[in-house]
């Protein structure tokens, strides 16, 4: 019997102090462990899983010792916390092994906007160079950058990178943002019309649905640019299509989108927005420190269970 079971790792984790001690078992998904026999059901301890899968109240139940709940990374819209609250199963993401990555992708993002980086490149490629000189871009430098989660871990680390680049601050005015050396601003609509650069790094949780629409884009302002490393759900992609066709925004660039892998045409066609596949946390190192805490977790649980 296998007191931890897990669905398959990521490519790039790997758990081989569990896996050495004979402690973890692999199961392709969650239906294969509600066809897993009742016995093999009750020795599980703990469940190491995903933002992609989660942990439903039906696979809760189905694992009646269940007590800890692992998930390789930052997303926990799938684990139901409620259900698992109830029982008193404790759940660890590892978000911290991606921060800097996502904080580092939302400031390329914002460089890449702000000097045309994708249409630079076509630029060279194309042989254009040779009849004269790019289009000039805009300096960061001097600029407010908007960071809605400024008091996250991700938010601080990318408000980091921005003051490296001299740039201004900006957030909600909220208790959690005091201190942080940003100007606070009221509501959404302020933060924007305050901010050159607004960069969403928060969950999608129900109530930040749509905290981006068309309001809050006109605040933004013609020379304003949205960036999105945080979820789809936060933005009204219709409202932004029509904001960027018509240049009431500058730019936007996104790594998020709330109809992902599917891209709209008209999004995809427009030449002042940069797409990337929902990378943020996507790197190979990661992958290697969210493994490396994620099986410290579970030996430190399976550890004080055994005393």
């Amino acid at each position: 019997m296998h007191p931890v079971i897990s669905f398959p790792a990521l490519a790039g984790m790997a758990y081989p102090s569990l896996e050495g001690r004979g402690l973890l078992r692999i199961v392709p998904g969650p239906r294969e462990v509600l066809a897993l026999p009742e016995a093999d059901r009750r020795a599980v301890q703990v469940l190491m899983t995903s933002a992609s899968r989660g942990c439903s109240a039906e696979l809760a139940q189905a694992l009646p010792n269940l007590r800890f709940v692992v998930s390789q990374g930052v997303g926990t819209e799938l684990i139901d916390g409620d259900a698992l609250a109830k029982r008193g199963v404790r759940v660890r993401p590892v978000g911290e092994a991606l921060t800097d990555d996502v904080a580092d992708l939302a400031m390329a993002l914002t460089l890449m906007s702000c000097r045309g980086l994708v249409r630079a490149d076509a630029f060279a490629r194309s042989g254009q160079w040779q009849n004269g000189r790019f289009e000039v871009g805009d300096s960061v430098v001097d600029m407010t950058m908007g960071i809605a989660g400024l008091s996250g871990r991700i938010g601080q680390a990318i408000a980091a990178r921005a003051s490296v680049s001299r740039m201004k601050i900006a957030g909600l005015d909220r208790p959690s943002n005091m201190g942080l050396g940003a100007s606070l601003h009221a509501d959404w609509k302020a933060l924007c019309a305050a901010s050159d650069i607004l960069v969403l790094a928060l969950p999608g949780t129900p109530d930040l649905q749509h905290v981006i629409g068309a309001e809050e884009l006109v605040a933004l302002g013609p020379k304003g640019r949205l960036v999105n490393v945080g979820r789809g759900k936060l933005v009204d992609t219709d409202a932004l299509i029509e904001a960027l066709e018509k240049g009431i925004i500058a730019g936007a660039a996104l790594d998020v989108l709330d109809s992902e892998p599917a891209v709209p045409e008209r999004l995809a066609a427009l030449p002042n927005v940069i797409l990337s596949p929902h990378i943020g946390g996507q790197t190979w190192g990661q992958r290697a420190r969210g493994a490396r805490i994620a099986e410290t977790e579970v030996l430190r649980f399976l550890h004080g269970e055994e005393e």
